[in-house]
């Protein structure tokens, strides 16, 4: 694709792409968003590197792209802004945010477009996260197990990812929300075909066995999960520094992240 307004660079031919000529603290015109929406679909997940931006800016960016979600149970740091979830982390940390493989929020009936992650403090060494590519992860199956998980659908139950926070105080308007989604959707822009479910449980259709369908869960995931290996051996695009800004699109799930951060954001 040709782009006249940003430069792209592909960091693997699966997943990820560092987007240049772009000054995130500035307003961007239609032509240079429209060109960043079009590399984020493409590549799924981009990065911005040395950008430096005040949580007024963040939230402009974000505005870009849609409205801006408010986390149903995470803590809210800074109470004027509740879309900011603040992901922090130490050696006394007892949880660490995206331990396991998602996609953000997918307990919402309808789960957020994206997310936009600005690294401010980081660790030395460590603290990386791998970005897997859904659209891969479908295209691994065999046409017979694509025609099976298609029937498929999985409860994603906010209550068990986040059941530390269960017996949560800091708010009052703390929910645990939880849908039930199909393990395979069609993406609304791209047209092509994602796996949806990583890491929720799988609940069956109506015409298949329970027993059918958790053995085939657990072999759609474990392709998915290599494929994501595969990925980051390429060369995995996320070697954060203090001032990378990172949008990786969760629309309809087509990435999904695994993080062992040991950072601010």
């Amino acid at each position: 694709m040709a782009y006249q307004t940003i430069e792209v660079r592909k960091l693997t031919p699966v997943i990820g792409a560092e987007i240049g000529g772009v000054d995130l603290s500035k307003p961007l015109g239609n032509q240079q968003f429209q060109e960043v929406h079009d590399a984020l679909m493409d590549n799924l997940v981009v990065f911005f590197r040395d950008q430096t931006m005040t949580i007024e800016q963040h939230k402009e960016f974000g505005r870009r792209f849609g409205k801006l979600h408010v986390h149903p149970n995470a803590p809210i740091e800074i109470p004027e802004h509740p879309e900011i979830l603040v992901i922090k982390a130490d050696e006394k940390s007892k949880h660490v945010a995206g331990e396991e493989w998602h996609s953000d929020v997918s307990c919402d009936v309808e789960p957020p477009m994206g997310s936009i992650l600005h690294l401010t403090t980081v660790p030395p060494v460590g603290g990386d996260t791998l970005f897997a590519n859904m659209y891969a992860a479908y295209e691994a199956l065999s046409p017979a197990m694509r025609q099976f998980v298609e029937g498929l659908t999985a409860t994603h139950d906010s209550s068990k990812a986040h059941y530390y926070r269960v017996k949560a105080t800091d708010r009052d308007d703390i929910k645990f929300p939880n849908a039930e989604h199909p393990v395979v959707r069609t993406h609304p822009v791209t047209g092509r075909k994602a796996c949806t479910s990583i890491a929720a449980s799988p609940c069956a259709s109506r015409s298949c066995a329970a027993t059918r369908a958790t053995r085939c869960w657990r072999c759609s995931t474990a392709i998915s999960r290599r494929r994501s290996s595969s990925a980051a051996s390429s060369g995995s695009p996320t070697r954060w520094r203090s001032g990378t800004t990172a949008a990786p699109s969760t629309t309809r799930c087509s990435t999904t992240t695994r993080t062992a951060a040991t950072a601010t954001a």
